[in-house]
């Protein structure tokens, strides 16, 4: 007897709703999303009706009963600081620096559009519309024109540069590093010109958004070397960096931010210039975020498999180009969301400066309201601005984050 296989054909279950498929059938996506039971449509529409609600009364409030025209008053507070003019500071300076930065951005862009990595026109609007949204609020409290017309101009020479360099050959994209690097020092001169106590009469917007950049920049690579070495086998590295770590992680922000106001000055030799409020916050904020990141990437090096190491070894590569080339690359790449969750956390930690005196953004508005608007309950209106500029600068990173995730195919075996 001769044993014949038959094989049934089994349908596949039929496929999830996707959100494209709202788009294709309306109908029948609300059917099998929200209302394929009793239960679930009576939940759809009360909390449909709540919602509602909630977006009724958030508009009226921001386009009918705000009081927003303290905003207006208090704008040029809110994005440099009420003592930006007496340090020293003024607005030409200011925007050639935005200049400056936009056109770094736009190089930035155009090499990877050189490269073949970067999106179409339409595209970088998209991902660039929550900084755009919070450019368009800004500019609506404005009194004149100008500042319109300085922002346009802004935008349009970053599209300039990024449609210049991205039709420029492979070859001399190569080294617009040296343009780039050129182009930032030009405006950290232009704002400080390279004076340690330039910043110290910076507030609102632009001191917050200086901290968080300065503090990301310089905790990150502390970061990686405190990770290192903490899984270093030298017997005199590893000691200090798992003491380090644990004990900074062990101290609140606002307790470092304490004693760098007035112990770190202990520190520096007799006669030293010391630095100033807002260089020791940076100082005392990095050190913080340097542990965390610390840990971060330790578990990042830790996700990489033992093999990747035995390979490297096979072929011959020392130990410290195994680190650099192999191992860190990809425990970076695996930790680029709870990186960017730090630094999202950093942001938000830069409020605690106002305790200390610095008039950062949320110090910037206690101030504007205990002062010519004292006892008008205008508290609500500065909190919700406050609240919104936060939100486009927190959302931006997150939004720049996924597109690294997803170039770099974070989760994707």
């Amino acid at each position: 007897m001769t044993a014949v296989a038959t094989q049934e054909y089994v349908a596949p279950p039929p496929a999830d709703p996707t959100p494209g498929g709202f788009r294709r059938d309306p109908r029948t996506w609300l059917r099998k999303n929200l209302f394929d039971s009793p239960a679930s449509s009576v939940l759809t529409v009360v909390f449909g009706v709540l919602l509602a609600y909630l977006l009724y009364r958030a508009a009226r409030y921001v386009f009918v009963t705000g009081r927003w025209e303290f905003i207006r008053v208090q704008l040029i507070s809110f994005m440099v600081g009420p003592n930006f003019f007496a340090g020293g500071g003024t607005l030409p300076r200011l925007w050639t620096a935005l200049y400056l930065l936009s056109t770094l951005a736009g190089v930035t862009a155009g090499v990877s559009a050189a490269r073949g990595r970067a999106a179409g026109l339409r595209e970088t609007l998209r991902r660039a519309a929550p900084a755009l949204l919070g450019l368009a609020v800004v500019l609506s409290f404005t009194r004149t024109l100008t500042p319109t017309l300085l922002a346009l101009g802004a935008i349009a020479a970053f599209l300039v540069v990024r449609l210049a360099v991205g039709r420029l050959p492979l070859t001399l994209t190569r080294r617009a590093w040296v343009l780039q690097v050129v182009l930032f020092v030009a405006a950290v001169w232009v704002l400080t010109r390279f004076q340690g106590g330039a910043w110290d009469s910076w507030g609102g917007l632009l001191l917050t958004v200086f901290v968080a950049a300065a503090a990301i920049v310089a905790s990150f690579p502390l970061g990686v070397l405190l990770a290192l070495g903490r899984r270093s086998s030298f017997p005199a590295i590893r000691p200090i960096c798992v003491g380090y770590i644990e004990l900074i992680r062990g101290v609140p922000l606002i307790s470092l931010l304490f004693v760098g106001q007035f112990a770190l000055g202990f520190f520096f030799p007799p006669g030293a210039t010391r630095p100033g409020n807002i260089a020791r916050a940076i100082i005392m904020i990095t050190l913080f975020t340097g542990a965390y990141t610390a840990e971060i990437v330790r578990g990042g090096l830790q996700s990489v498999p033992a093999g990747q190491t035995e390979a490297a070894k096979a072929i011959g590569l020392s130990p410290l180009r195994t680190t650099a080339v192999i191992v860190l690359p990809q425990a970076l790449r695996n930790v680029i969301p709870a990186l960017v969750g730090q630094f999202i956390s950093l942001l938000k930690d830069t409020t605690l400066l106002t305790i200390i005196g610095v008039q950062e953004l949320l110090g910037v508005s206690q101030l504007a309201l205990s002062g010519d608007f004292r006892g008008q309950l205008l508290a609500p209106e500065a909190f919700a601005f406050v609240a919104f500029l936060f939100w486009v600068l927190c959302y931006s990173m997150s939004r720049a984050s996924q597109r690294l995730e997803g170039r770099l195919g974070v989760g994707v075996r």
